[in-house]
């Protein structure tokens, strides 16, 4: 599957903003003081919850996430997730910083610090790659030790369930219509490798665990900064880059040169690298085959897609083919 046939940067459904309920709207002016005039939704993603950039009367711009604790439950509990984990990250570390953020029975809202920026551009250059890795290691550094508050779940717990994957992905035959290249000869292999990646992927560092083309942004200032931090774990500090690579691998870039001399994995072993790359190949593998969610029609493509580029990187790297 070309990942070009997948709309990058068109893929979110989300609520926008003459939709939200007006008492959010006023809410949310008054926070940014000024009226809000004009509201550019972001479309890139896979979640439903309000995400635009607004421009105020006064000309400033802010960032502006929302979801409906009733309506939207469990995008509600991301972004007051979100909002934890921002608030609390260390200065050196390249994300935006949470501005204000308001939480009730009803709404959950984010104010988040505007940035002027571009995502990745499909297919990866590597150029932009290598900038991205650079910014994992800012990241890693400032958050080793990972942050004692707000507490983390360590990596090897979050991840627990996934090597199990595997058994379904064999029961219920998920590999079929896919191109996976030696797939069933090698199926028990790699879930074996996958058994070992909790274990491997231990550590003390604050792991982003979501880090794609779209949760970068390439700040026109030149920064590169990573968004969406719903959901980190205490893990190795090196997990982030290699998960990263699975979308490169696809666009055609040669990632393990990449690996090889940059610091967080040059001296992880290529056991450990391939243990991780199996865990994410069963995770989208089970994924793939569920059901389309009706706010997300992109989502099951885009983790097939997935399914079918780390499978291939498993392959290349264990010879497989």
């Amino acid at each position: 599957m070309n990942a070009l046939a997948i709309p990058h940067g068109r893929t979110a459904r989300r609520l926008e903003w003459p939709f939200l309920p007006p008492h959010v709207r006023d809410q949310v002016a008054a926070r940014c003081g000024s009226p809000v005039v004009a509201a550019e939704s972001m479309t890139s993603g896979f979640t439903p919850g309000f995400a635009s950039v607004l421009t105020c009367a006064d000309g400033s711009r802010h960032f502006v996430k929302a979801a409906s604790v009733v309506a939207q439950r469990t995008f509600a509990e991301s972004y007051r997730e979100e909002a934890l984990r921002l608030g609390a990250l260390p200065a050196g570390v390249p994300a935006p910083r949470l501005q204000w953020s308001h939480v009730d029975d009803d709404w959950v809202v984010l104010g988040i610090e505007h940035v002027e920026h571009v995502t990745p551009p499909r297919p990866w250059l590597a150029d932009d790659l290598d900038r991205v890795v650079a910014a994992l290691e800012v990241a890693a550094t400032a958050l080793t030790p990972a942050p004692d508050e707000p507490a983390l779940v360590p990596l090897a717990e979050e991840v627990a369930d996934w090597p199990s994957y595997w058994d379904r992905v064999r029961l219920q035959d998920l590999g079929r219509g896919l191109y996976l290249p030696g797939f069933a000869e090698h199926l028990d292999e790699a879930a074996a490798l996958a058994r070992t990646a909790p274990a491997a992927a231990s550590g003390d560092t604050l792991v982003h665990m979501d880090v794609r083309d779209d949760n970068v942004l390439l700040a026109a200032d030149g920064r590169v900064l990573l968004c969406d931090w719903n959901w980190p774990v205490r893990g190795a500090a090196w997990f982030d880059t290699v998960a990263l690579m699975i979308g490169p691998w696809g666009d055609g870039l040669d990632v393990d040169p990449v690996l090889a001399r940059a610091p967080l994995t040059r001296d992880v072993t290529a056991e450990h690298i391939d243990a991780v790359i199996a865990l994410h190949t069963g995770y989208f593998l089970l994924m793939q085959a569920q059901r389309v969610p009706p706010t997300s029609p992109f989502l099951r493509t885009a983790q097939r897609h997935n399914a079918e580029v780390a499978w291939g990187w498993l392959a290349e790297r264990r010879g497989w083919r």
